[in-house]
């Protein structure tokens, strides 16, 4: 035992990491020859299982059937990563974290700009140290208060330290964390926290209110601890529920004062349950371990790499899989994460004062960055604007054809838009939702650096694939993350099978480590999600791209066929009308009983206005503007010429829009925690405005003079 052990530390040594290389290049090494040369063989398997095709591997799902079908990462082709390749003793989020701390103990860790008495200022960080004896005390004051190990913890709060210190010290005790989204409901919250049998719940005093509403219906909670609060007010609650309320810092000092040995879990354990929200129904319970979590960072490890020196900010919501993973990713390297004051109105100050490296986004916001630079551009005008479009146009070729553009037309132009985000971003990476290419190719060449688009759910532990540094292609969502696998399986109802051409295409199943151990409670769903061989069926329609790139197209239960046969991807179509500078937020309709489109359209209040006064078009209200018929005239107009630029067929444009002022909501039921359209309510929502516009449209195709 005690000389494993001495080989381990060896191994984890800078020293060690270097034998294990050199072990694993003698491994191809042929024996000596008789003149004393020594030369490199391949692996004999590799040649005959893995066909390299760009940045993927594809290998036969079966040899029996002969059938080559199964993508991998050309990074990795013969083996699915599990643990990070030069620290392979890190198999949970525990031992991540312990890595960290002892790497970079004294390296600036968790940054906020909020001060105890709520006011903003300058950032104020806390070191992987002073995390680390904070993660100790929180989990030590959980065993205190008489948490068992295993029980599941609650958070329930935005984006600040404290959120990541709760989740180290769950990994650390073996606690399984379970995320209440701060957006869910207090319906969905309750439903949760009795679901998943919740006995300690971190909150805030604005979401203690919440809880306290209905606290006696969660009979499962035994603790709550109020991050924020004041110690002398501190509500109580019914002597019968037997919930002990108390503060953040008062458990801190309890754990200092009574501090508790680490109860590391093994890979295998659950790591947290997260709920996802769903178009309908009742949320689901994703339960991930430790193993999944690390497998899935350790595999991105090889395609996107971080430095002690990068800034992260943080203002995705944790609760999600994105930001969460993310932040277990930035850990390992020894990362600073700045964390936004809470407000994404405010957000634009927050990167100013924090000048990030890293930003992580989702497309809602990138469009929003695209339009208003777009739109300050355009109302520059003369020299400004030939300037803008020259500049754009010099850096575009310059990329297209593989040369480094001229420093000038950033000294000229974009650092002034690089400003806007700190002016010392590297990396930026969209998920949650498809990129149109055209925004893509703005930001590389307004921010430079690399612009990275990746595609995942929870239950994959969130990366399935990801672009790959150095990729000018775009349109695609990159090859397989180096921990799983990817198959395109037929889905003939639909006309999609592998034998496309000029591309494969099907639903996208994935397998391997990162795939989820199941929903909580609820095993029939399990085997709906997952088949007997272990494959994930995400729903997902893709296609192979040259150079084994993924290609996403839609939701399969999200396409429809119009009265004429055609199939509508309508999420594709949102898409492109994203970019719409009248369109804040889009959802198109339509149906087997009619052969077009329509759309209903939050709109963009200010650009409207403006266009408004621009036109010396008088009313009273937003309301009013959007019922105009004007407006719907010109927003239509936008849309069409948008929906050409994106090369839209003919079927695919809406022909009749509906303006709204009120933007579509998680208060108002249509939408989902992550921003994505709930179409069935939406399309009962606005039941009377579709009818409508349908109707507009068979009156106005009756008057059509007969040819």
């Amino acid at each position: 035992m005690a000389r494993q052990q001495q080989q381990r530390e060896e191994e984890r040594s800078p020293m060690g990491a270097a034998q294990r290389r050199l072990r694993a290049v003698s491994g191809h090494l042929q024996p000596p020859t008789e003149s004393g040369g020594v030369d490199l063989a391949a692996n004999p398997t590799a040649g005959e299982y893995a066909h390299v095709q760009g940045y993927s591997a594809v290998l036969p799902e079966k040899l029996q059937t002969g059938k080559w079908n199964v993508y991998r990462s050309a990074k990795s082709p013969l083996k699915l990563i599990n643990r990070f390749p030069d620290n392979p003793d890190i198999g949970t989020l525990h031992d991540n974290f312990v890595y960290a701390v002892e790497t970079f103990r004294d390296c600036r860790y968790l940054g906020t700009r909020v001060c105890a008495d709520g006011t903003v200022g300058d950032y104020k960080w806390m070191t992987y140290g002073e995390a680390s004896t904070s993660r100790t005390a929180i989990g030590s004051g959980l065993i205190y208060h008489g948490i068992p190990e295993g029980a599941r913890v609650g958070l329930y709060f935005i984006n600040r330290p404290e959120w990541t210190i709760v989740d180290h010290a769950c990994a650390a005790y073996s606690y399984v964390s379970v995320p209440l989204y701060d957006t869910l409901g207090p319906d969905a919250v309750q439903f949760i926290v009795n679901h998943a049998t919740v006995q300690a719940i971190f909150c805030v005093p604005q979401t203690l209110s919440t809880l306290l509403s209905f606290i006696t219906q969660m009979p499962c909670v035994h603790l709550i601890v109020v991050i924020g609060g004041d110690n002398a007010n501190m509500p109580s609650t019914p002597t019968a529920t037997g919930v002990e309320i108390i503060t953040y810092s008062r458990l801190l000092s309890q754990g200092k004062m009574s501090s508790q040995s680490f109860r590391p879990p093994k890979p295998e354990d659950i790591a947290t349950i997260c709920y996802t929200s769903g178009t309908t129904g009742t949320p689901k319970g994703v339960v991930l371990s430790h193993g999944n979590l690390i497998a899935n960072v350790a595999g991105s490890s090889l395609v996107i790499k971080f430095y002690p020196s990068d800034v992260y900010i943080s203002y995705l919501p944790l609760a999600h899989i994105y930001e969460r993973v993310n932040q277990v990713s930035v850990v390992h390297y020894g990362v600073a994460i700045g964390f936004y004051q809470g407000d994404n109105l405010k957000l634009m100050d927050d990167l100013a004062a924090l000048r990030p490296t890293v930003f992580p986004s989702v497309p809602r916001l990138y469009n929003r960055i695209y339009a208003a630079i777009t739109n300050a551009v355009k109302e520059s005008g003369g020299l400004k604007e030939r300037l803008f479009h020259a500049a754009y146009n010099a850096k575009r070729r310059a990329i297209i054809n593989g040369r480094n553009p001229s420093p000038m037309w950033d000294r000229l132009v974009f650092n002034k838009i690089k400003a806007r985000l700190g002016g010392r971003v590297r990396l930026m990476t969209s998920g949650a939702s498809p990129l149109s290419a055209d925004v893509m190719e703005f930001l590389r060449i307004c921010f430079g650096g690399e612009v990275l688009e990746g595609y995942g759910m929870t239950e994959t532990s969130c990366i399935i694939s990801a672009m790959n540094i150095g990729d000018r292609l775009i349109g695609h969502v990159g090859s397989p993350n180096p921990s799983c696998e990817i198959k395109l399986v037929d889905v003939p109802e639909m006309n999609y099978t592998s034998e496309d051409e000029p591309y494969p295409r099907g639903e996208i199943c994935v397998r391997g480590p990162t795939i989820f151990c199941g929903y909580y409670k609820d095993e029939s769903q399990t085997r709906e999600a997952v088949d007997e061989d272990g494959w994930l069926h995400t729903g997902d329609i893709g296609l192979w791209m040259p150079g084994g790139r993924l290609k996403i197209i839609d939701r399969k239960k999200n396409i429809f066929k119009l009265a004429q046969g055609e199939y509508i991807a309508p999420e594709k179509i949102e898409n492109v009308y994203a970019k719409c500078k009248f369109i804040a937020q889009s959802f198109i309709y339509g149906d087997s009983l009619n052969s077009s489109l329509v759309a209903v359209v939050a709109v963009e209040p200010d650009v409207l206005k403006a266009w408004a006064a621009s036109e010396g078009i008088q009313y009273e209200d937003l309301r009013q503007l959007c019922a105009d018929p004007r407006a719907r005239s010109a927003v239509l107009a936008e849309m069409d010429s948008i929906g050409k630029e994106a090369q839209l067929r003919g079927f695919e444009f809406a022909k009749a829009v509906t303006l709204v002022a009120e933007p579509f909501t998680l208060e108002n039921g249509l939408l989902t925690p992550t921003f994505k359209v709930k179409r069935p309510q939406a399309k009962a929502y606005f039941a009377k405005e579709i009818a409508d516009m349908y109707a507009q449209l068979r009156e106005a195709e009756q008057i059509k003079p007969k040819l």
